[in-house]
């Protein structure tokens, strides 16, 4: 009976523990998933003309995380200059990121595509990020937007 009840506590335990996104101060030149560098990177705000009419655009971008993923750290959002936000999600699932590095400027590499995401899927990262009932009801429309799919993050000044 004791090794069975130990065996619950222990998968119910690393359950919460994998559950949530690594830990870490994302300081200047930490990396997530491939070591990239910084060097040839835009800015964030030339990537709509970049990407243009293209199905997808492999490139370097630059910009400011404006929330990750608490659950897991999965995916993240970046600051557009008219407040919209570039959404970025890991290749393959292969990497996740610390909370920590909401705020700080970064550079990742990897491949820019336009999507517009169905209602139910804005809905469910919206219930990720912990939004309101009231919040998460008012998303009844797909809306266009950036997606961006991540090989690898850098943080930079």
């Amino acid at each position: 009976m004791k090794k069975i009840l130990f065996s619950l506590l222990f998968v119910t335990g690393s359950f919460f523990a994998i559950a949530q996104p690594p830990a870490g101060n994302a300081n200047v030149g930490d990396t997530y998933g491939e070591a990239i560098k910084a060097d040839g990177a835009i800015a964030i705000a030339e990537l709509p003309a970049k990407l243009g009419k293209k199905e997808a655009l492999d490139t370097k971008i630059k910009g400011k995380v404006t929330g990750v993923c608490p659950k897991k750290g999965c995916w993240l959002s970046l600051e557009m200059p008219d407040s919209s936000k570039v959404f970025v999600k890991m290749k393959d699932y292969g990497f996740f990121v610390p909370t920590a590095l909401i705020g700080k400027n970064v550079v990742l590499d990897g491949e820019a595509v336009t999507k517009t995401p169905s209602v139910e899927e804005l809905q469910h990262y919206a219930k990720d990020a912990k939004k309101s009932e009231k919040e998460i009801a008012a998303i009844t429309k797909p809306e266009k937007e950036i997606r961006f799919t991540a090989k690898g993050i850098v943080v930079v000044e």
